[in-house]
């Protein structure tokens, strides 16, 4: 090799390694290559990821498209940073499987009985795309749909949905805000807020995937639940609610004192666990409402990971993951296998505006539709 091929070969690396270092720089603190998040929707819509990051250091990383968390880093009780969610790296995958990772659900989260909602005696037929239901707005809900985003600063992200009249039928032009403010305490505080023009229904959710290890090829089953509730809404063998009331003492279901999630989710003695595969219930909160009083709780035995749930709704949906069946691939190439994680979805309840004895999700034209969820993450060591 003379001297010109060897400085040509050390300018190549150099350069090599210089666009290396500069590629690292761009990624976030959980990994996330932004430019994998770069597209257009529809000739029109643009699809990013946005970054949250407060003094602290906890970050929390966003999509447009579904309003979606994409991760979400805080530390654990060694003080190293973990990603607590599940999700993809791109938003090629977001798009093409099927999935609720880290949305903000919409028109209606959870489900609605055979997809029909009566508004002024008018029957309104909504798609049927879980077990006969419309579940999370139908096939096309706002997670699948690009919010417009305009990120205030560095802790604070506001996604505008507007969805026009008939959007999966359901009815009225309507307009949605969801805004995530990172605060200073290690806190999602998430608002949710909607207007109409048309009287509608509306129930808002996030639908992230907590996995508080922090390594998502590991089961979510050992962390401890506590949920402030007496009572669930039972579901038959559709996840639909009856329309009763069900109180938990004395069942698999009863999380008033924290325990471990494993200790009796395996009890198919209990009808309600048949039904659900699991745990995929909507549990009614007893101070339902009240921001200030804390509505579930979730901690990881082995990162000491700990999530505090509060919120102005009157019911929190419990899911486990059952659904999860080791086909789908997420960050970091790791496959995630039943109840990797756990979902805790505030929300009014399932099928509301079927059950007029239950609180009401009407919104009518000049009001305003709002909600409030905090998810706020420590440490238990």
């Amino acid at each position: 090799m003379n001297k010109f091929t060897l400085i040509a070969c050390i300018a190549i690396a150099m350069l090599s390694s210089c666009t290396a270092q500069k590629s690292n720089e761009n990624l976030t603190e959980s990994g996330l290559n932004p430019a994998k998040f770069d597209t257009i929707i529809d000739g029109t819509k643009a699809v990013k990821l946005y970054t949250l990051k407060n003094e602290n250091g906890m970050e929390v990383c966003v999509t447009n498209f579904g309003g979606r968390i994409v991760s979400i880093m805080v530390p654990d009780k060694a003080g190293k940073m973990q990603d607590v969610v599940l999700g993809f790296d791109n938003v090629a995958d977001y798009i093409n499987v099927p999935s609720d990772f880290g949305a903000s659900i919409g028109r209606y989260a959870n489900r609605i009985n055979k997809g029909i909602i009566v508004i002024d005696n008018d029957s309104i037929q909504l798609p049927q795309n879980n077990f006969g239901h419309c579940l999370h707005g139908g096939p096309k809900g706002w997670q699948y749909q690009v919010y417009e985003a305009k990120q205030i600063n560095d802790q604070t992200l506001e996604l505008t949905m507007n969805s026009a009249d008939g959007d999966q039928n359901f009815p009225g032009n309507v307009v949605a805000k969801v805004t995530y403010k990172l605060t200073p305490d290690n806190s999602i505080d998430i608002s949710y807020s909607a207007t109409t023009d048309k009287k509608t229904v509306i129930n808002m959710t996030n639908h992230s995937y907590f996995n508080l290890s922090g390594d998502a090829s590991t089961l979510s089953t050992d962390n401890k639940l506590f949920v402030n509730s007496d009572s669930i809404t039972p579901i038959d063998s559709t996840c639909m609610t009856s329309g009763e009331m069900m109180a938990v003492k004395n069942t698999p279901f009863d999380f008033s004192t924290e325990r471990a999630i494993s200790e009796k989710i395996g009890d198919t003695t209990c009808e309600q666990i048949k039904n659900g595969n699991g745990y995929d219930h909507n549990w009614v909160l007893k101070d339902k409402g009240n921001i200030n009083v804390l509505a579930a709780k979730l901690t990881s035995p082995k990162s000491g990971i700990t999530l505090q749930v509060y919120t102005n709704e009157p019911g929190i949906q419990v899911y486990t993951g059952n659904f999860l069946d080791g086909t789908v691939k997420g960050k970091k190439g790791i496959v995630y296998q039943q109840r990797a994680a756990v979902c805790l979805e505030t929300q009014h309840y399932p099928d509301s505006p079927n059950k007029p004895q239950w609180p009401s999700v009407i919104l009518e034209p000049g009001k305003t539709y709002t909600s409030h969820c905090i998810y706020k993450f420590s440490v238990e060591k």
